[in-house]
């Protein structure tokens, strides 16, 4: 695998300055820490160093070569950055390895990253023919290939259906199912010359690559995205001090309804609707400081193609969170 070591120049940070804008009143304080979860190349942790001389950043990545990269990026920061290889689920274990009860500021770059895109090997990209891979951890897990060739075919059309919202996928799931018995599932190129086939020519002239649902669809299971996030959501909540903040980018609907769902949930009261007087015990927790989900506008767009599909949302604790309402730790 080519190594690149430029990091900075192979990566723009999706709307950099309106995350910085949004926690900065948090990182102001003293002492105060960032857990960057989705670290990537590091350019939103480095826009953070840059901007508050004093805060201190702890960068969450499951991919080991984006965590190296990043790491030699940042390096010129020192001990103001720490790198740790998890995945961002394990905020907790994370902080508590590092003796740090509690951070000032999470910022969530949801999605797969610049990174793993433009590494053609490791398969992610529908646009170049690669070994069907799409781990984001390459050092452990099944890859893309190895759901296609041992999932049944109902499976593989749940997959396609629930995670990637394609219409055809029974269709698909029958044919993955029908080649494989002749020859087992090795390229992206042959995936997307299947997917193609099995969309109808009129659907295909609308709605991008017919080839992207599919190919997001087993990432997201490969990697147990949404389910790293739904655990992970609530333990950065409660990862924060009273005063922080998180704030949240999404680049498909199945994430940003995670994200929206759950940061609703702490600013919402807990009382039931028909009590007279609400219990100081029932407020909210958090303070939502975006209306709805925040979108690129045509600068960033022209700055950062990346980000067409962006939603970013973000929140404020205001309190520690009602014992009647915190989520069960994981056990160790």
């Amino acid at each position: 695998m080519e190594q690149h070591d430029d990091a900075a120049g192979r990566h723009t940070p999706v709307l950099l300055q309106r995350c910085l804008d949004l926690l900065a009143p948090a990182l102001a304080a003293p002492g105060a820490v960032m857990v960057d979860s989705t670290l990537g190349m590091g350019g939103h942790t480095e826009g953070v160093l840059r901007a508050f001389e004093d805060v201190r950043v702890v960068g969450i990545d499951r991919d080991p070569q984006a965590l190296a990269l990043a790491s030699r990026r940042l390096a010129v920061f020192g001990d103001r950055f720490t790198g740790v290889h998890a995945v961002y689920d394990e905020i907790r274990d994370v902080l508590d390895d590092l003796g740090i009860a509690s951070v000032q500021g999470v910022l969530m770059d949801l999605g797969v990253s610049s990174l793993q895109l433009d590494e053609a090997e490791r398969g992610f990209a529908y646009a170049q023919d690669a070994p069907l891979d799409m781990r984001m951890d390459p050092t452990r897990g099944p890859t893309a290939a190895d759901v296609l060739n041992t999932y049944d075919e109902r499976d593989i059309a749940r997959v396609l259906r629930v995670y990637g919202e394609e219409r055809f996928a029974p269709r698909i799931a029958r044919e993955v199912v029908r080649r494989r018995a002749a020859d087992p599932w090795r390229r992206t190129g042959e995936l997307v010359d299947l997917v193609r086939a099995c969309i109808p020519a009129a659907t295909r002239k609308t709605g991008g690559h017919p080839a992207k649902r599919t190919f997001q669809a087993l990432r997201i299971e490969v990697n147990g995205e949404l389910a790293a996030l739904e655990r992970a959501l609530p333990a950065s909540v409660e990862a924060l001090a009273v005063g922080g903040r998180i704030v949240v980018e999404a680049y498909q609907s199945l994430e940003d309804r995670l994200v929206k769902r759950a940061l609703a949930a702490g600013a919402t009261s807990s009382a039931p609707p028909d009590l007279p007087v609400e219990p100081e015990t029932h407020t909210p927790y958090l303070r939502l400081l975006t209306r709805g989900a925040e979108e690129a506008d045509e600068a960033e767009l022209a700055r950062n193609p990346r980000s067409q599909s962006v939603r970013l949302r973000a929140a404020e604790r205001t309190r520690p969170t009602p014992d009647h309402l915190r989520t069960t730790r994981r056990a160790a």
